[in-house]
């Protein structure tokens, strides 16, 4: 499963047309009012709340509020489900925090992406949180920064009379810079101040041309300056399936009735909010004392950090059955490189050994050197299935391509074993400790020497 939704609806045939619509892929849990769905929240918090737009009692919008109030730090989007009849409502739960509004009748390809979509981004979201508790709870954070810097939004569209046009009816609404750009020029070089916080993609009203632009997402997410950018697809024709696509390839928003001042300001600043926020995390985690968890050589985070990160990750996959993945990696031979080319060689190999493990993870991905020439790394809401290709593609990418050493002529060769432990799924009994799982991967680590290294091994529980 993927995640847990709750649904909230008076109407007991809406809950189950959208029960069947979404239990092949997560756990679905079913409230008829504010107060049920309160009470689930409470006891559960979901991964996703879908709401209808009206309830007997209040609706998203009330909903949304209520949640904020009460629990300010819970992080759970909610979708919305009304009548295009309501439009002052729809506007309402957006701008009380509801991630969006989908409109009757529902499209089952639009409601699927956008669920994974949200599920996807409050994930990504959880982790570097967790991260930054890591980071506070070893008291290295730095506090905020007050002063919050005028964001800059960038249009993207080919007609860029249309273009201006939006932006002389945002400019009033939205404070921040906004610049127009075609997209053959919307990745280039940045001002000084840095690369956009967030880039608004116009899709063209035919289907090819729309399809051909939706590429610009996966070229916005691949490129290391704006990876990090918030994404608002608009659609001046609808189309669910580009739709669903683009929330796929990693658009954060998505338009599906063409331009609207007042619903794009919203969506704007609910995206650049959450942008802010994310961008603060990530420099906690980078900046919070480096020299106290970063290992000093690799700039990989050290044993110090590791372990309670690793307590973390274990703490919630036991509360969430989300998987993940334990690996002990270690370089084969080692000494015999300190031994025979000197310990400049020897640190030249384990520089490029951290730079060649973070470029084939995630960013989410934990790695860290914990010894001499040892490396642990955590994914979480990893399957084995995952783990093991994941551990394959390392192995491979440290045997296959020499290393470069500035006192040796010769690239040398060097290869690594890995050991693999993955935590338990929901469907398993065993409660397993941190130290069991690590036993559990140091022992495949050991198997996988002794059966002639450059390889990897599944570790099993102990008898």
């Amino acid at each position: 499963m993927q995640g847990t939704i709750l649904i909230v609806d008076a109407i007991a045939t809406n809950r189950i047309s959208l029960k069947v619509k979404l239990a092949a892929s997560y756990k679905v849990i079913q409230a008829e009012d504010i107060a049920q769905a309160m009470a689930a929240l409470r006891k559960c918090p979901p991964d996703l709340v879908i709401c209808a737009l009206s309830l007997p009692q209040g609706g998203a919008a009330d909903l949304c509020r209520l949640l904020r109030q009460q629990y300010p730090s819970l992080e759970v989007p909610m979708l919305a489900i009304g009548s295009r009849d309501r439009a002052d409502s729809r506007l309402a739960a957006l701008e009380a925090g509801v991630s969006d509004v989908l409109l009757k009748p529902l499209d089952d390809t639009l409601l699927l992406g956008r669920s994974r979509s949200l599920i996807r981004a409050r994930n990504a979201a959880e982790e570097w949180q967790m991260r930054d508790g890591t980071t506070r709870a070893l008291g290295l954070a730095e506090p905020a920064a007050d002063f919050t810097p005028q964001s800059h939004c960038v249009l993207i569209h080919e007609d860029g009379a249309r273009l201006l046009g939006w932006a002389s009816r945002l400019r009033p609404r939205l404070r921040a810079k906004l610049s127009l750009a075609r997209p053959k020029d919307a990745i280039r070089e940045f001002p000084p101040e840095g690369p956009p916080d967030a880039f608004i993609l116009a899709l063209p009203a035919e289907q090819g041309a729309a399809t051909t632009a939706c590429r610009l997402i996966s070229d916005l997410r691949a490129n290391a300056h704006t990876r990090h950018a918030g994404v608002l697809v608009v659609q001046l024709a609808p189309d669910t399936a580009l739709a669903a696509m683009a929330l796929d390839l990693g658009a954060d928003d998505l338009m599906t009735d063409g331009f609207d001042p007042a619903e794009m300001t919203l969506r704007l600043q609910a995206l650049l909010r959450r942008k802010r926020m994310a961008d603060q995390l990530r420099a906690t985690v980078r900046t919070g004392l480096k020299a106290a968890v970063f290992d000093p050589l690799t700039g990989l985070h050290n044993r110090r950090y590791a372990m309670p990160h690793l307590r973390r990750i274990a703490e919630r996959g036991q509360q969430t059955g989300r998987p993940f993945a334990v690996m002990l990696a270690d370089l084969d031979h080692f000494k015999q490189i300190n031994d025979q080319y000197g310990h400049t060689a020897g640190d030249a190999v384990l520089v490029q050994t951290a730079q060649r493990l973070r470029d084939n993870l995630r960013g989410m991905d934990l790695v860290a050197r914990i010894g001499g020439e040892e490396f642990l790394i955590v994914m979480p809401g990893t399957t084995l299935a995952e783990a093991e290709v994941a551990a394959a593609r390392l192995c491979a990418d440290i045997a296959e391509h020499p290393f470069k050493v500035a006192s040796h002529a010769r690239p040398l060769r060097v290869t690594i074993s890995i050991g693999l432990a993955v935590g338990p799924a929901a469907a398993d009994t065993r409660a397993l400790s941190v130290e069991t799982l690590l036993s559990e991967a140091d022992r495949a680590l050991y198997s996988a020497k002794t059966m002639g290294r450059n390889q990897v091994t599944l570790g099993r529980p102990a008898a």
